[in-house]
């Protein structure tokens, strides 16, 4: 079992991390390597947007924010969050930090909710943005540039 968690979407907002309810030790800027970032989730309360997930590319590296847990358990705190098992599974991947490679917990999107015709709305991508602290000045220009919906309603 893992203390650390990567988030590559949402959850790199630091106050939408607090609202969450984990117990947090400190966060660090994280890659995730061979994979890239995609907004293909359809969303479950919402069908017409896209959430963040992650894909498969030899190539690819997705930024995020890697979060040390307060204890291996506290992850389970996230799951409610992320509808697991249904709408997302949580899996052990290897995260690149400056201080070498950690196994964290990371939610992939289940394959039946995959949907690439859809976009995020712009107060979702705005979470994803508020991570700019833990990501390159590339990677965050590249997340400016998403095309979005505009409008809509946050989610908690």
């Amino acid at each position: 079992m893992s203390e650390y968690y990567f988030a590559y979407g949402s959850n790199m907002d630091a106050e939408r991390m607090a609202g969450r309810g984990l117990v947090v030790q400190r966060a660090l800027a994280g890659q995730l390597p061979r994979m890239r970032l995609v907004f293909n989730k359809q969303a479950f309360d919402a069908p017409h947007r896209s959430y963040a997930n992650v894909a498969y590319c030899p190539t690819g590296v997705v930024e995020g924010v890697l979060y040390q847990l307060g204890q291996a358990d506290e992850i389970a705190k996230m799951d409610p969050f992320e509808g697991t098992p249904r709408l997302y599974s949580r899996e052990l991947f290897a995260i690149n930090t400056l201080e070498g490679v950690v196994h964290a917990w990371v939610y992939i999107a289940n394959r039946g909710l995959l949907n690439d015709k859809l976009k995020p709305e712009r107060w979702y991508l705005n979470h994803l943005l508020a991570g700019k602290d833990f990501l390159s000045r590339d990677y965050f220009l590249q997340l400016e540039r998403v095309d979005c919906i505009e409008g809509g309603e946050p989610r908690c």
